[in-house]
């Protein structure tokens, strides 16, 4: 049985391991020309870790980053508002697909290529070409929406005692720590400001503003929902069946999850049923964390009450969980 992975992200690469590993032969196509020798980290929760276990690359993932530290939710002025505890492990991106390129054969990632899942003669197309994806375009015509928000990332070349959050009027700031004494950073504006409304914030964000390069900017959309991820050969994972804004960090989560639950009910050869099993088993859960990251999104963007808002954050976080082990992060989102 043969297999085309459209896309060499993380997703895609998931994908490809886990097809091999059920025993079929693989293709993964890329238009960049290579691995991303830069970028900013990546939060994997332990859902997501487990999957990556599953690849038989957990141990690598570990050893290419760090457990995240408990950090804080904060008022522009410094003011904590709860403590943010999660069962996360962090990495960059670059050092997530090195390790996911390294556990797949010489050639299976074909660099530099484009190509339409209709020029694919395979028995199985994966869909796994972003939030532009233009296989889902050809398939079912739905494009993404904006969210009326614009991210900002970038790193700086020290580090912090503990990561977290910094929630203001329609705006908020987040640090994570890097495993090689670095420090990565988001933030999320109106699309008509930029990164000077945090320069009065409490240390070390004025200082984080101040020394970041090659910092990126872009739109923070999200994917409405799609009536299925699947047709007769094709399927689609991560942010081209599921683009989600980045409140709830799972992303990448899922595109790994969406990766080895595609491979797990293929093993059988039995293409049809297994992506009917597929849909079934990611489309409902991923679309409700696309909705619920949405919401916390806008959540984050009020601009009136934001007292009241934050009284409820510092009581959300007080009564929640320790983090676990969810599927759909019902004990995550809680916190959040």
């Amino acid at each position: 049985m043969r297999a085309a992975v459209i896309g060499g992200g993380v997703g895609g690469l998931a994908a490809a391991i886990g097809l091999r590993r059920a025993g079929w032969d693989v293709t993964a196509f890329e238009r960049a020309d290579g691995l991303p020798a830069t970028g900013t980290g990546l939060g994997i929760w332990r859902n997501a870790l487990t999957a990556l276990d599953q690849l038989g690359v957990g141990d690598q993932a570990r050893r290419a980053g760090r457990r995240q530290p408990e950090g804080t939710l904060r008022k522009p002025d410094g003011t904590v508002l709860g403590r943010l505890s999660a069962d996360v492990h962090l990495l960059t991106r670059p050092a997530l697909l090195g390790v996911l390129a390294d556990a797949l054969p010489p050639g299976t990632i074909r660099f530099g290529s484009t190509v339409t899942w209709q020029e694919c003669d395979v028995d199985l197309v994966v869909g796994a070409d972003g939030i532009g994806s233009g296989v889902r375009r050809s398939l079912f015509g739905v494009e993404p929406r904006r969210s009326g928000a614009v991210g900002w990332r970038g790193t700086v070349d020290f580090a912090v005692e503990a990561g977290g959050e910094t929630w203001g009027r329609g705006v908020k700031f987040g640090l994570t720590p890097q495993a090689d004494g670095r420090t990565n950073w988001y933030a999320l504006t109106a699309p008509d400001a930029d990164l000077s409304v945090f320069s009065s914030w409490h240390d070390p964000i004025p200082r984080v503003r101040a020394e970041s390069r090659d910092v990126l900017r872009h739109s923070l959309d999200y994917l409405p929902a799609l009536p299925s991820y699947v047709t007769d050969r094709v399927a689609l994972i991560g942010d081209a069946a599921h683009a989600m804004t980045p409140d709830l960090g799972q992303g990448a989560c899922q595109a790994i999850i969406d990766g080895v639950a595609l491979a797990s009910v293929l093993r059988s050869g039995d293409v049809p049923t297994g992506l009917r099993r597929y849909d079934r088993e990611r489309r409902r859960s991923t679309q409700r964390l696309v909705r619920r990251s949405l919401m916390l999104n806008r959540l984050a963007r009020v601009r009136r009450f934001t007292a009241v808002r934050d009284t409820a954050l510092r009581a959300a976080l007080a009564l929640a969980p320790t983090p676990s082990w969810s599927a759909d992060l019902e004990p995550d989102e809680l916190a959040g």
